[in-house]
């Protein structure tokens, strides 16, 4: 488990900062229990950094599970779900503005998106895509956009504000990396809704793909959105060589993990997505993450750090049950 945050050297403690570290202890839990890739990404993240990506991840799966299953599992209907949702919105809000909460996920969330300047902004579109799958019927295009953004794109945002809080960069690179945060969050939302798609449809009655009933996916509709998949990779894979050294060996291992799922997922017939979930062998994980360490190692500027989509497996340049980086 990764140490909470502690007080500067001959800092004693108080009420406050033993709270806050017990509070983040609680939170660095979750990653570890819902996810292998990720969590095994994150833990190429410095340690400075790390924290306050596990404390983001903690408040994103918390919500994801009062909409995707344990909260039912539970007995609490719909409008339950939507009542307990609200309420972690405003809590998380409340917490926001005052760097308190009773609820230590929310409390843990709250002092790392003051740290780090993550505001209402972003939280409102995550909670407002959280509250849409609690009324699954078909999207429209317009509709998953909005949805995508809400439900993984801001969380690459949230993530990037994390990076960037110790090692600023000049605003034009700032707004390529923001570019980059989000396309890489909506290449791994849409890898997991192919990954999800037996539960998604089966059990939950969702559809996120327009125009496709999930029940009879095509090979060709499937080859076209691992295509528009591969392309988010590739433009994501651009920007992963501007990143600062805190987070770049984690970003590519990330991207690296979900390139083999999108190849992976390539290469299985359409119909048996809807039997099995494509996952990714644990010595194949491995691999993955030394070819990232390696390709990150790599000085930012140089004419190899323009390469590093080719040193992991991409195509374009949830445990397994729930491993997911943005929520699905």
């Amino acid at each position: 488990m990764t140490r909470a945050p502690e007080a500067p050297a001959g800092t004693p403690p108080t009420d406050l900062t033993t709270y806050t570290g017990a509070a983040h202890a609680g939170a660095a839990t979750i990653i570890h229990a819902y996810s292998t890739s990720f969590g095994m990404a994150t833990r190429l993240l410095s340690q400075r950094i790390r924290p306050q990506v596990e404390d983001v991840y903690a408040l994103v799966r918390v919500a994801d599970e009062i909409v995707d299953g344990a909260a039912a599992e539970a007995g609490l209907s719909v409008d339950d779900q939507r009542e307990l949702l609200d309420a972690l919105e405003a809590d998380t809000e409340r917490a926001m503005r005052t760097g308190y909460s009773a609820n230590v996920v929310v409390h843990s969330f709250a002092v790392t998106a003051r740290a780090s300047g993550i505001g209402v902004d972003l939280t409102r579109p995550f909670f407002a895509s959280m509250r849409r799958d609690l009324s699954p019927v078909d999207f429209s295009a317009d509709e998953l956009r909005d949805y995508v953004y809400g439900s993984a794109e801001v969380i690459g945002l949230m993530c990037l504000k994390v990076f960037l809080a110790d090692a600023p960069v000049p605003d034009d690179v700032r707004l390529r990396l923001e570019a980059g945060a989000r396309r890489l969050g909506a290449a791994f939302q849409k890898i997991n809704f192919l990954r999800d798609l037996a539960v998604d449809w089966s059990e939950l009655g969702r559809s996120y793909f327009p125009g496709i009933d999930p029940a009879r996916l095509t090979e060709r509709q499937k080859l076209a959105l691992v295509v528009d998949i591969d392309c988010d990779l590739g433009a994501a894979a651009d920007v992963i060589p501007e990143l600062p050294g805190n987070c770049r060996r984690a970003i590519t291992a990330a991207h690296g993990l979900f390139s083999e799922l999108s190849d992976r997922i390539r290469a299985t017939p359409a119909p048996e997505l809807l039997t099995r979930r494509v996952s990714v062998p644990t010595r194949v994980k491995l691999a993955i993450l030394a070819r990232a360490t390696a390709a990150a190692a790599v000085p930012r500027g140089s004419a190899s750090a323009g390469r590093v989509a080719a040193i992991v497996p991409a195509s374009a340049a949830r445990p397994e049950a729930h491993d997911a980086g943005p929520t699905s």
